[in-house]
């Protein structure tokens, strides 16, 4: 039994960077929320813009969800 150390290493940064990701977008996402983080109004920003900022950034969570899961489940 041989192991390519680069290919595991490889596959451990991939991993490592989009569990990242995912983490910083779902945070920016639930702070990004109109009245979320605790802070209420008095962080200014228009309430549509930050509605939509938020609804991106845990739409591009979901998108990393699904392909890792259509990663494992396709055949």
């Amino acid at each position: 039994m041989d192991i390519h150390w680069s290919t595991f290493g490889g596959v451990f940064g991939v991993s490592l960077g989009v569990t990242l990701l995912t983490v910083v977008l779902f945070s920016l996402g639930i702070a990004a929320w109109p009245d979320g983080g605790g802070q209420g109004r008095a962080r200014g920003g228009h309430r549509a813009t930050r509605t939509a900022a938020a609804a991106l950034c845990i739409c591009a969570c979901l998108a990393v969800a699904a392909y890792g899961l259509f990663l494992i489940v396709a055949v």
